[in-house]
């Protein structure tokens, strides 16, 4: 068995215990079930992310160097950004799960606020109870917030976006991202970006 492999089941078992006493909602919570993206779909560059909620080198991407990157290449139609979940703890899928429940439209903004908490959920003692709050702040109600964490079919297609990046990429690590089909890691300078970006690009 592979040590992705042994992650990933692991992380399920856990999952499993996570949701014992969670009650069953009585009808599932809308959330985003597509592929999340930014830009425009015929962009010359396509750049899929795979992140951690919990990462804290993905926090500082995407509270630094994302901003610029996404000004300079997606909002002028040279990228487009796809971000999947890659979650390493229990913690960090339910921080997805939220995101996802947030919607579609307020899925990113979603991502935006987690990430910029991130040192205030993250290492809480009771890190649901500081998502909830964060929930209730975008207008989660507590059933709402129950409900998104005790969904298991939102729980498998997340997992799903973790085995599909560990066994299709190759992804150890967050962030990592795939440039037209290669892959590079780590939180990169906006020029360490222009580089790699240029070779696609002209």
């Amino acid at each position: 068995m592979t040590q992705a492999r042994v992650m990933l089941s692991g992380l399920v078992l856990l999952c499993g215990l996570l949701l014992i006493g969670v009650p069953a909602a009585a009808a599932e919570p809308p959330y985003a079930a597509g592929e999340m993206a930014l830009g425009a779909k015929d962009a010359p560059v396509t750049v899929i992310e795979y992140a951690s909620m919990t990462c804290p080198h993905c926090a500082n991407f995407h509270m630094g160097n994302f901003k610029a990157l996404k000004a300079k290449y997606v909002d002028t139609g040279k990228m487009r950004l796809i971000f999947r979940e890659f979650p390493f703890d229990p913690v960090a899928l339910q921080a997805a799960m939220l995101a996802r429940c947030a919607g579609e439209k307020h899925y990113f903004g979603m991502l935006n606020v987690l990430f910029k908490n991130q040192s205030k959920w993250a290492k809480a003692a009771n890190p649901q109870q500081a998502l909830a709050k964060l929930a209730r702040l975008g207008g989660f109600t507590e059933a709402r917030f129950q409900a998104c964490m005790g969904n298991q079919i939102l729980v498998d297609l997340i997992l799903q976006n973790r085995l599909t990046g560990s066994q299709k990429f190759d992804i150890n690590s967050t962030p990592s991202f795939i440039v037209n089909g290669v892959k590079t890691s780590g939180n990169m300078t906006l020029d360490k970006w222009d580089e790699l970006l240029a070779t696609h690009l002209n």
